[in-house]
Formats: C-alpha cells, sequence, structure tokens
C-alpha cells in the first residue's frame, strides 16, 4: 500500500475516533442533564427539530419547545436516578441509549438517540420517555 493510502487510512480512523469520542461525551452530558433535571444544559445538543415521545405519544418540537416540553415533564416528574443498559452505534452516523429513569412518580424507559450533522457534530434527534 503506498504512504498516500496509509496516510488517508490513518487520518479517517484518528477523525472517526474523535467524532466517536465526542458523540460518548455528549450523550453523557446529556443523561447528567437529565439525572440532575438541568434541561438547560442539554439544550446546546439538540438539532433545530426535536421529536419527543412522552407515554407513546409523539410530537415534534422546535429547540426552545423541546426545552419547555422537557422541563415541564421533568418538573412533575423529578429525576431520582438513571440508569443506562444499553448504548451504542448501529451506523457511523448515530448514537443510542436506552435505560432506566427512576422518578419521583414512578419509572420511565429512556431512550437517546444522537446522530451525525455536518460531519463534524452530533446533535440530539430524538428523546423517549415511556413508564413502566
Amino acid at each position: 500500500m503506498n504512504k498516500f493510502y496509509k496516510s488517508a487510512l490513518l487520518i479517517f480512523t484518528f477523525v472517526t475516533f474523535f467524532v466517536s469520542v465526542r458523540a460518548q461525551t455528549q450523550l453523557e452530558d446529556v443523561v447528567n442533564a437529565i439525572k440532575s433535571n438541568r434541561v438547560s444544559d442539554m439544550t446546546k445538543y439538540f438539532d433545530n427539530i426535536v421529536p419527543i415521545t412522552i407515554n407513546n405519544v409523539q410530537s415534534t418540537y422546535s429547540r426552545t419547545q423541546a426545552e419547555l416540553v422537557l422541563k415541564d415533564f421533568l418538573g412533575k416528574n423529578t429525576p431520582i436516578d438513571i440508569t443506562i443498559l444499553n448504548s451504542g452505534a448501529p451506523t457511523p452516523s448515530s448514537k443510542f441509549a436506552i435505560g432506566d429513569l427512576s422518578t419521583n412518580t414512578g419509572k420511565y424507559s429512556i431512550y437517546i438517540l444522537f446522530k451525525l450533522k455536518d460531519n463534524t457534530n452530533y446533535l440530539l434527534q430524538e428523546i423517549r420517555l415511556n413508564k413502566e
């Protein structure tokens, strides 16, 4: 293999690793924001449109509306703990986490999805919260 292809492969591997690590950090930031009931800390990861499902009712919101909806939900269902049961990357351009959110009103399953935008940043694409 010539030097050009080796260099290109090395650069591609480094960039893929860097973007993957950033997505994991963003996912952890969102999980911690939910656990601490600090929705405003996670809005920087919202895409322009954010689908939110609460108890199997899905709606699509702007960034500002999504923040209000999540603040309202977490205000009525104060987080106690969040446990991530599974996370991964089904494609190089998406990351997800599935877990349990314990609140003062009961337990919810939680699903968080990030997708790569502009080949540089992972943005929150969807949140699902369904009472168990």
